[in-house]
């Protein structure tokens, strides 16, 4: 008797196993299908993303070397291919190439439009906060203090990586709007602050004595020249290589025209 017991007890346990097969495995294959699904679906997205960041560096480079050679036109032309790339940094350093095509045809609207579309295609802060700034300096002239001043002062917090910068274009749209007082003050942080390199203190120092002298006039020329220094040249990249901020390895920061020394 026990072992038809034991039998039965067997007999019921198996069609339990087999019941819970029938109802488990349709799921468990549901499962597996959509981890396969989900792990295709990332390589091939892997793979374009790949493909699209290879293809706006060789254009990228292209336009490097048309510029060099004088082609500025030609450059123009691959640089708007590669403002529409899915590379975030190739994208933005695109951007601000053509804004600066945009600043010497003396389109200062243009210009800041494109730095500003360049800031949000930017995957990092060190693009990013360069294209905002170099909108702000393209509507320096023409922008009033309040729509500067909401341009600069984020680019001013602590960690900014253009912050002296983005202080020193403050202080002259300050004293283009003839806030002496404000501009000053702005100086002499410059002047005082131990990250401003030796040439923003020099002009902050310069720039703070002329509106001490009663010569503020002057100052505009003092910090025009924070602007007019040559900026690095752009880095020229290789096909396939990487901007910091691009999918994969990190890359010395690459210069994008016109993007400010630090």
């Amino acid at each position: 008797m026990t072992d038809l017991f034991e039998e039965v007890e067997e007999q019921l346990r198996s069609d339990r196993y087999k019941q819970f097969a029938r109802t488990a495995l349709p799921w468990m294959l549901g499962v597996a299908a959509a981890a396969l699904i989900a792990v295709l679906g990332y390589w091939g997205w892997d793979t374009f993303r790949t493909r699209q960041t290879d293809k706006a560096s060789e254009q990228y480079a292209q336009a490097m070397d048309a510029f060099v050679a004088g082609d500025r036109e030609g450059a123009k032309t691959l640089w708007t291919e590669v403002s529409r790339s899915r590379s975030g940094a190739y994208q933005a350093m695109a951007l601000m190439h053509l804004a600066a095509d945009a600043e010497r045809a003396n389109d200062s609207a243009a210009a800041a439009r494109l730095y500003d579309e360049a800031a949000k295609a930017a995957p990092d802060a060190v693009l990013g906060d360069a294209a905002r700034l170099k909108s702000a300096f393209a509507l320096l002239d023409t922008a009033p203090l309040k729509d500067l001043e909401g341009r600069l002062k984020p680019l001013m917090d602590d960690g900014r990586p253009y912050r002296i910068q983005a202080r020193e274009a403050l202080a002259f749209a300050k004293l283009k709007a003839g806030d002496l007082q404000g501009a000053r003050g702005d100086f002499q942080l410059i002047s005082q602050s131990i990250d401003a390199q030796q040439g923003a203190q020099a002009r902050a120092q310069a720039a703070i004595g002329l509106i001490d002298s009663g010569s503020a006039k002057s100052v505009p020329a003092v910090v025009r020249a924070a602007q007019a220094l040559p900026p690095p040249m752009p880095m020229q990249l290789p096909p396939g290589a990487m901007p910091p901020g691009a999918e994969g390895q990190p890359m010395p920061a690459p210069q994008a025209e016109g993007l400010p020394p630090q």
